[in-house]
């Protein structure tokens, strides 16, 4: 676990943030990553670490966001870490992808790794107490788009969208500044 989470927190180090709210967010993390006894288990009652994806098709005009079941929002496909991801945030947020949206996928070969960090909260449930995310989130191409598909236990539905529709569905701050940078690294060098 030691290495884990020794690469874990170098992955963060080598992280650029945009903004204070990212900033904060990755110095927050960066202290999880070596805090924590098991930086990706559920079981960390206060929190653990989420990887997640901006996905877009291969000619980069659309993104796929999906209706969040439980939290009955818009987001970017994305989720818990597991046992055969061996505490690599890239796996996680590439596993997640697949599941959440039915494509096969691949990393963006261009765009920083990870795209962007942060912080958010999780409310309390029947089953589980309030607690925080720390999400690692990464540019995924679609290999497949026709083959957009949702899981109903994960989302109420799932769309390809355009980056002015994704943009104005996006409620909070931290997901409008992640679409952005993805659109940015999608432009032409």
């Amino acid at each position: 676990m030691a290495s884990v989470s020794a690469a874990l927190a170098d992955l963060l180090a080598r992280h650029v943030p945009t903004d204070d709210k990212e900033r904060e967010d990755l110095a927050r993390m960066r202290l999880f990553a070596t805090s924590l006894k098991e930086p990706f288990s559920r079981s960390q009652v206060e929190a653990h670490f989420t990887g997640s994806a901006v996905v877009v098709d291969a000619a980069g005009g659309r993104v796929a966001m999906l209706h969040h079941a439980k939290l009955k929002r818009w987001f970017q496909p994305g989720g818990h870490a597991e046992a055969g991801d061996g505490g690599d945030m890239e796996a996680t947020a590439l596993r997640e992808a697949r599941e959440e949206t039915g494509c096969r996928v691949h990393l963006h070969p261009t765009a920083p790794r990870p795209l962007d960090v942060d912080v958010h909260v999780i409310p309390a449930r029947k089953d589980e107490p309030e607690h925080r995310h720390l999400d690692v989130r990464y540019l995924v191409v679609a290999e497949d788009p026709e083959s957009l598909a949702h899981d109903p236990a994960e989302s109420f539905g799932i769309q390809w969208l355009g980056w002015d529709e994704a943009m104005a569905r996006a409620d909070e701050a931290p997901l409008r500044r992640m679409l952005l940078k993805a659109r940015e690294a999608l432009k032409p060098a």
